[in-house]
């Protein structure tokens, strides 16, 4: 172990990854890592965080960057970033899934890969000898990564390793993408010189051409504007990425223009704003919201990643349409490059200056003639309800849901802070959780691009550690095929007293969303076998894994819902803070029909099967 006066490569590190504001590291140990975290846990205030798995480790980073992100002081130290440690090899390439949604999704993360020593790999080069999880290929691992990072390292000389370190971090913190370093055993209790100076994004510099640019794009969406009139502006992902929040508020209280969101850019304001109106998800809409959408007179989509997932097949850009993602401006059919997204957001705000678009469009449809509520709020208040039917269905469990959020979560102050960050997986979770009313920024989280089953289990680590002041419990929906994929996180949250409340949506036992997709005339015509074989699953009795990842010392709490009744009962324990239910984690199971479905996937039965 080093001295409290010498610098290691370990040292540095775990010193840089202290100073970005990281206070947990997860994921799986092995012999080469174990040095590295024998000395972080000496010399810095960085916690290990062992999971069961490294999917599990890197779904927890990616949660804890994104929240910490979302929670830093933009002008503070805190960096938003996350860090997940494995060793060579195998443990490596299991966590490779994660990173590649971090990178798609546009999550700062640093992978940390401990490799064999120098001196294992000159005898693999001279005589053919493989140490542990060593691949006969040396470069395997970093070819690897390199196609989900922005700079990946292999540290193997303690003279480079801080440069290789710095530049790395720098490149993770001005790309908010993920790094790879890969760092040899040997070069742990390596000496090198202590960091310099702090690490930080680099901006690229605005130019007189980018000015001029600029200038060319906001002119042609003003008269885009004026062309078509009554816009609505569809909120999306680079918002939330970028901490662009503030920009979003100010440019639509000053045009009182009417805003929906992406899945992905969910929460990036409170959802109580006056001029919300639902979150846009193309044909994935709940129809009230599409109809909506499509009637204004022009769409203004500000950071919006074009997803299948965010469209489900329709269009996004047309004559009508105003785009500033991706780096660029798309204004109808020109296209204006290397324009900022913040930039553009306060120019085209200024060019507006004076003139106010006040359009309630749910109002509009309904003059028309549209099948909508009369106004926006009449829409979103029938999204909350507390009249059921006796049997669950996925919308009726969301409806409840969001009632309780809405009114009782918060011991029926509408005022008051949530307690809860909602995390969602994918699939029918996420279309059924995607019209919760989220009423604090960022009090949403999903991987709504990625889409990696079982994600969200794993990111409640994450969620719970990242938001520990003031507590954000996570409160998780996931279906049961992506729980089956990694059930065993759960042992991280008793471990670690994290609290979460767990919904595992199963519908006896079937891939609901892959028998959509591939067969959605299944749910209209209600066979009593006629499954596709590869959809079914082996049926588990989830609750009692409350049972299995307890004990006496840690408890968790496991539930079976079979009716709105019995998950009346448990919200309203959830909400009772003196209730000893709250001092351990929650698994509850809900029952639900086979072929029941949300019906924001309706329009694929529709289209399909007439």
């Amino acid at each position: 172990m080093s001295g409290d006066g010498e610098w290691t490569v370990a040292r540095y590190l775990a010193t840089r990854l202290e100073q970005l504001g990281i206070r947990h590291l997860f994921g799986v140990p092995g012999d080469f890592l174990g040095p590295f975290l024998t000395i972080m846990q000496a010399t810095t205030a960085v916690r290990w965080i062992g999971t069961p798995t490294e999917m599990g480790g890197g779904y927890a980073a990616d949660a804890y960057a994104r929240v910490r992100a979302a929670d830093a002081d933009p002008d503070g130290r805190e960096q938003g970033v996350g860090a997940v440690a494995v060793t060579y090899g195998v443990g490596a390439f299991s966590l490779l899934n994660t990173i590649g949604g971090a990178y798609v999704e546009d999550v700062p993360l640093i992978a940390i890969n401990a490799a064999p020593s120098y001196e294992q790999w000159l005898n693999q080069q001279a005589v053919g000898l493989l140490t542990s999880h060593m691949s006969p290929r040396r470069e395997s691992n970093l070819e690897v990564y390199r196609q989900v990072t922005v700079d990946a390292q292999v540290l193997s000389n303690p003279g480079l390793a801080p440069s290789q370190i710095d530049s790395a971090i720098t490149a993770c913190l001005t790309e908010r993408k993920p790094v790879y370093l890969e760092v040899t055993e040997d070069l742990w209790h390596a000496p090198c010189e202590p960091p310099q100076g702090e690490l930080r994004a680099h901006e690229r510099p605005f130019t007189r051409r980018n000015e001029e640019m600029l200038e060319k794009a906001v002119t042609a969406a003003v008269e885009l504007i004026g062309k078509f009139g009554t816009p609505i502006v569809w909120a999306g992902e680079e918002l939330v990425r970028g901490r662009l929040e503030n920009e979003l508020l100010e440019f639509v209280q000053t045009t009182r223009m009417q805003f929906c969101t992406t899945v992905g850019a969910k929460s990036v304001v409170s959802e109580r704003h006056p001029l919300f109106a639902g979150v846009y998800n193309g044909r994935a809409s709940l129809p009230e919201i599409r109809t909506t959408f499509k009637n204004a007179g022009c769409r203004i989509g500000l950071g919006i990643w074009t997803t299948s997932k965010n469209l489900a097949g329709e269009q996004s850009i047309g004559d009508d349409w105003i785009v500033a993602a991706r780096g660029g401006v798309s204004v109808g059919a020109g296209y204006f490059p290397d324009v900022r997204l913040g930039r553009f957001i306060t120019a085209l705000r200024e060019a507006l200056a004076g003139r106010t678009f006040p359009a309630d469009h749910f109002a509009l449809a309904h003059a028309a003639g549209l099948d909508v509520p009369a106004s926006t709020a009449d829409f979103l208040d029938s999204l909350s309800t507390d009249r059921y039917p006796p049997e669950l269905t996925y919308d009726s469990f969301f409806q409840h849901v969001n009632f309780f959020l809405e009114h009782r979560a918060t011991g029926g102050d509408p005022e008051a802070p949530s307690p809860f960050t909602v995390v969602s997986d994918a699939a029918f979770a996420l279309l059924g959780s995607m019209n919760l009313r989220i009423t604090e920024r960022a009090g949403f989280l999903a991987q709504n691009s990625w889409l990696s089953i079982g994600y969200s289990v794993g990111a409640a680590t994450g969620v719970a550690l990242g938001r520990q002041q003031p507590m954000k419990r996570p409160l998780v929906f996931v279906g049961d095929g992506s729980f089956q994929e990694i059930c065993q996180e759960l042992s991280t949250h008793v471990r670690h007293h994290l609290r979460p409340v767990v919904f595992v949506l199963d519908n006896e036992g079937f891939y609901g969303i892959e028998q959509m997709l591939v067969s959605p005339c299944y749910y209209k015509e209600k066979p009593s076998d006629g499954a596709d074989f590869y959809n079914v699953l082996h049926p588990w009795r989830y609750e009692k894994l409350a049972e299995v990842f307890g004990t006496d010392k840690d408890r968790m709490h496991g539930f079976e819902l079979t009716t709105h009744a019995e998950l009346d009962s448990l919200l309203e324990d959830i909400a009772d803070p003196g209730n000893d239910l709250n001092h351990a984690p929650i698994l509850a199971r809900v029952r639900l029909g086979r072929h029941d479905y949300p019906k924001a996937l309706q329009y694929k039965i529709d289209e399909k099967c007439t």
